[in-house]
C-alpha cells in the first residue's frame, strides 16, 4: 500500500516529483479512494501502469480556474459524473430536489451540476482546445447514443457531441483505459483513436468501418417513437461482447457517432488485480470538517465479489453498463481485504455485505458464456430458467463459510439482494438454510416489485407464484433455524404495464401481508433501459408490442398511494383509484376493505381539532401561551385538554 492519497494540489505533485500529471481526472463525487468508487479505480490501475494522475474533484463548474489546478495535463482529461447520474443524483422521480448528497462532503447538495459530464466538458474545453477529453462512469456510459432524457422530455443527442469530448469509455472501464493511455502515451493522435473495444468516437466518415450495423439517425429517433424503439432494439442486442457489432448512428452534418463492441469481462486474475490495488479505504481528510461523505458509511466494511448480472431487469441499466455475464474476485482476494478490514479501528466485528449486483451470482449463468457470451435473443431467467443455467450456490457458500472463520469477524450479512428464483433454481437447498442461519439481520430484503404477472412480465421478473414459493421455503428455514425473520419485499408502482386495476391487485397482496411498506419507488425513467424505451415510445423495444404506460402525474400518485393506503393523507387518492378502477367493493367496512366509506362531518371535526390543537401549540411555540403558575390549568382542564386528544386519536382509529 502507498499510503497515500492521489494528488489533489500541483504541491502534492512536485512532491512526488511529478511536473505535469499525465492525467487530470474531473469527478462530481467527492474524492473517496475506495474500490467502490470508479474514480479511485480508474486512477489507481493507471497509477500502477505508471501513469501519473491528479485529482479535481467537485470543481467549481461556474470557474474556468477550478479545472486548472494542475494545469494541462500531458495525455489528457478524464471526466466523469461521479458513481451516480448526476439527474438522478439532483432531483427524486417526482423531478423534485433532493436534500441529501450522499457522494458530497457532509451529504450537501449543490457540489456538483446537473449533467455534470456535459458541463465539465466543456468548461475543459474553454481553456485546453485540443487536450484530449474521455469521458466515463454511468453517466456517460448510458448516455453514449441517442437517448430518452426524462427529466426535459426530449431526446437528446449523445453526450460527445454535447460536452466537446474526444472519447467515451463505456461500461466498467478497466480495459480500455489502459488501452487508450498506452495510446495516447505512444504519440497517436486522439482521433485516431478508433479501434478500442469498450469506447465510443465521433467522425466524419465511416468508410473504414468493416461490416457496421448501422441505427436509425438520430433524426428519425428524435421525430418518431417506432424509431427509437427499433434503435434500442438493436442496441440491446449488442451488448454483448462476443457477439456485439460496430454500431453507427448518423448525425447528419455532424457526422457519426461510432460505438466499437464491449469490452471483454475481466478474468478472476484481473478482478483480483483491481481490488489488489492500494486503496485507502477511505475519503479524503480535507473533508473531515464538514463530517465526511456519507457514502462511505454503506460501503466501507462491505465486500464486493462480483459484478455483471444475468438477471435481465427491464428496468435496471446494468445489462448497458457492466454487462451480462458474472465476473469474479477469488476467495482469496475477499479473504485478504477482510482481514484487512479487521483491522480498522471502527471495525465492530460485522460484514455488512458480501456480493454485488447481485449478491448470489459467482459465476456465468452456462459455462458457453465466456466463449460465445449471452444469448441476444432470451434471457437467463426470464420466463422461466434456461435449461442451460447453472444455479449452483457452492461457491458463494464456501466464502461466506471462510469469512465466518475469520478472526474478529463476528457476522457476515447479505444485504446487496439474492434472486429468489435463482435460488429456487438450485437443486441443493444448503443456501437458503445457512441463509436464514447466518446472513440475515432480522430482515431479509427481497425484490419482487409487483405481484400481478401482467407487469412482472414487462418488468422481466418472475412470475408472483415464484415469489410465494420461495417465501414458503424461506420461513420454514427461518422455524427450522428457530429465529424469527421476515422477508421485507421493495415494491415498485407505475411501472409500464401497471394500470390501475395492476395496482389494486397489488395493494390487496400488501393487505393481505399484514402490514405497509414505508417505502415505495416510483419508476424512474433513466437513461438506457427496456422499461425507459417503454415509458418514451410505448412500445416493448424486444416486440414492438404496444404497452400501456402510466404517464399522468395524478395516475401516478394513486398507484402510490395504494401501495401505503393506510396512511390517512392518501385516503382520498386511494378512493378515486378503487371507484376508477371498478373497485368499490373494498370501500367499506368488510375485512378485506382498504378504506372506510368517507365521513365528511367527520373528517371536518378532525380538521377543526388539529386547528384548535395546532393554534395552541403555534402559540406555546412563539411564547405567547407561557403560563406561569397561578395560570396552570386545573385537574378539571387538564382532563377536558386529555379529552381532546382522545378525541382525535379516536376519530383517525375509526377511520
Amino acid at each position: 500500500m502507498s499510503g497515500q492519497f492521489l494528488p489533489v494540489t500541483m504541491e502534492e505533485c512536485r512532491e512526488r516529483g511529478i511536473e505535469q500529471p499525465d492525467f487530470v481526472y474531473v469527478c462530481g463525487d467527492a474524492y473517496v479512494d475506495h474500490s467502490s468508487f470508479g474514480a479511485a479505480i480508474i486512477c489507481r490501475l493507471l497509477e500502477s501502469r505508471g501513469y501519473s494522475v491528479g485529482m479535481i474533484a467537485q470543481p467549481d463548474w461556474k470557474d474556468p480556474e477550478s479545472v486548472q489546478v494542475f494545469g494541462e495535463p500531458r495525455l489528457g482529461f478524464l471526466v466523469s459524473a461521479g458513481n451516480m447520474d448526476s439527474m438522478v443524483n439532483h432531483y427524486t422521480v417526482s423531478k423534485k430536489h433532493r436534500q441529501k448528497d450522499s457522494y458530497s462532503p457532509g451529504g450537501e447538495m449543490g457540489h456538483r451540476p446537473d449533467r455534470a459530464v456535459i458541463v465539465y466538458g466543456n468548461l475543459i474545453r474553454r481553456t485546453y482546445k485540443k487536450t484530449p477529453i474521455i469521458l466515463g462512469g454511468i453517466e456517460a456510459s448510458l448516455r453514449r447514443l441517442g437517448h430518452y432524457d426524462y427529466w426535459s422530455d426530449q431526446v437528446k443527442r449523445s453526450v460527445l457531441l454535447d460536452s466537446g469530448a474526444d472519447l467515451i469509455s463505456y461500461g466498467m472501464g478497466e480495459h480500455s483505459i489502459i488501452e487508450i493511455a498506452d495510446a495516447l502515451a505512444s504519440g497517436l493522435d486522439v482521433k485516431d483513436i478508433t479501434f478500442i473495444r469498450g469506447t465510443v468516437y465521433r467522425c466524419k466518415s465511416v468508410e473504414h468501418i468493416p461490416e457496421p450495423l448501422y441505427l436509425p439517425s438520430f433524426e428519425e429517433i428524435k421525430e418518431k417513437k417506432e424509431q427509437y424503439a427499433r434503435s434500442f432494439g438493436i442496441q440491446h442486442q449488442n451488448t454483448d461482447p462476443y457477439q456485439a457489432k460496430v454500431l453507427i448512428e448518423d448525425y447528419g452534418n455532424q457526422g457519426y457517432v461510432v460505438q466499437n463492441p464491449p469490452a471483454y469481462p475481466l478474468s478472476e486474475q484481473e478482478m483480483d488485480d483491481v481490488y489488489h490495488l492500494p486503496f485507502m479505504r477511505t475519503y479524503h481528510p480535507m473533508y473531515e470538517k464538514k463530517g465526511g461523505i456519507p457514502a462511505i458509511e454503506e460501503i466501507k466494511f462491505s465486500l464486493t465479489s462480483n459484478r455483471g448480472c444475468f438477471g435481465g431487469c427491464n428496468f435496471c441499466a446494468l445489462t448497458f453498463h457492466q454487462g451480462r455475464i458474472v465476473q469474479v474476485r477469488s476467495h482469496e482476494s475477499l479473504l485478504e481485504e477482510a482481514v484487512e478490514m479487521t483491522k480498522d479501528p471502527d471495525f465492530k466485528g460485522y460484514i455488512h455485505d458480501v456480493g454485488g449486483p447481485t449478491a448470489d451470482f459467482r459465476q456465468p449463468a452456462c459455462k458457453k458464456q465466456l466463449t460465445k457470451g449471452a444469448c441476444t435473443n432470451r434471457q437467463c431467467l426470464f420466463p422461466t430458467p434456461c435449461k442451460n443455467l447453472i444455479a449452483d450456490h457452492s461457491d458463494y457458500l464456501t466464502l461466506l463459510r471462510k469469512l465466518r472463520k475469520v478472526p474478529k469477524v463476528k457476522k457476515v450479512f447479505i444485504r446487496s439482494g439474492i434472486r429468489f428464483d435463482y435460488v429456487l433454481a438450485d437443486p441443493k437447498s444448503h443456501f437458503l438454510q445457512e441463509l436464514a442461519d447466518y446472513h440475515v439481520s432480522g430482515q431479509l430484503r427481497v425484490a419482487p416489485e409487483h405481484v400481478a404477472d401482467k407487469v412482472l412480465e414487462k418488468m422481466g421478473k418472475p412470475s408472483h407464484k415464484v415469489y410465494q414459493e420461495f417465501l414458503k421455503q424461506y420461513y420454514a428455514c427461518c422455524k427450522k433455524s428457530g429465529k424469527e425473520q421476515y422477508a421485507v419485499p421493495y415494491f415498485m408502482s407505475s411501472h409500464p404495464g401497471c394500470g390501475l386495476k395492476e395496482a389494486v391487485e397489488l395493494a390487496e397482496y400488501i393487505r393481505d401481508m399484514g402490514f405497509m411498506p414505508e417505502q415505495v419507488q416510483d419508476f424512474y425513467p433513466t437513461p438506457s433501459t427496456i422499461s425507459t424505451c417503454m415509458y418514451y415510445t410505448g412500445l416493448d423495444p424486444r416486440t414492438m408490442e404496444k404497452v400501456y404506460v402510466p404517464v399522468n402525474p395524478h395516475e401516478k400518485n394513486m398507484q402510490r398511494a395504494l401501495i401505503q393506503y393506510r396512511r390517512p393523507e392518501n385516503r382520498k387518492l386511494v378512493e378515486e383509484a378503487l371507484i376508477k378502477a371498478g373497485r368499490q367493493d373494498l370501500i367499506g367496512f368488510g375485512p378485506k376493505c382498504l378504506i372506510r366509506p368517507y365521513d365528511g362531518r367527520r373528517a371536518q371535526k378532525v380538521e377543526n381539532l388539529k386547528t384548535q390543537t395546532g393554534s395552541a401549540g403555534k402559540n406555546r411555540k412563539n411564547g405567547r401561551g407561557n403560563l406561569n403558575q397561578s395560570q396552570q390549568p386545573n385537574g378539571r382542564q387538564q382532563k377536558q385538554h386529555a379529552g381532546k386528544k382522545k378525541t382525535i386519536r379516536n376519530v383517525h382509529k375509526k377511520r
